[in-house]
């Protein structure tokens, strides 16, 4: 009896602090707002750089602000195993081992078009996203511990 009150306690607790459907819709608008207005500092403020490498700081930032275009589609979708392991693992950065700060639970998918005179193309990038503080962030990777 003790056990099945802890675990719905448990239960209760992780639904108190998990994404609503509505928090991850503010969170996937206020991107394509910011990315097709090119306001860098709003892109910016999704990453969560607490632990993180500079050099990656500034890689991440780089890369966000580079993309160009128009969002065609942008979702939140959950992580497989397999990507959830993927995630967890050190990977190698130019001064050792890095892994992410904050352990993802979703990972943004974003579809652009690109026009210009030659033509158009599409290109999708993909984004660890996890919750840290009741916010959706992207977790920008830092030294392994």
């Amino acid at each position: 009896m003790k056990f099945i009150c802890a675990l719905i306690l448990t239960m209760s607790c992780f639904s108190l602090f998990a994404a609503s459907p509505a928090d991850e819709k503010a969170f996937t608008d206020k991107y394509k707002a910011a990315f097709e207005a090119k306001d860098g500092k709003t892109l910016e403020s999704f990453l969560y750089t607490t632990g993180s490498d500079p050099g990656a700081v500034e890689f991440y930032k780089m890369m966000m602000t580079a993309e160009t275009g128009k969002i065609t589609k942008i979702e939140l979708v959950g992580l497989t195993p397999d990507e959830l392991k993927q995630a967890e693992q050190p990977q190698k950065g130019p001064f050792g081992e890095i892994c992410l700060t904050v352990k993802p639970t979703k990972k943004l998918l974003i579809t652009v078009e690109s026009k210009d005179a030659n033509g158009s193309s599409n290109s999708t990038s993909t984004r660890f996203v996890a919750e840290k503080d009741g916010k959706l962030v992207i977790p920008v990777p830092g030294p392994c511990k």
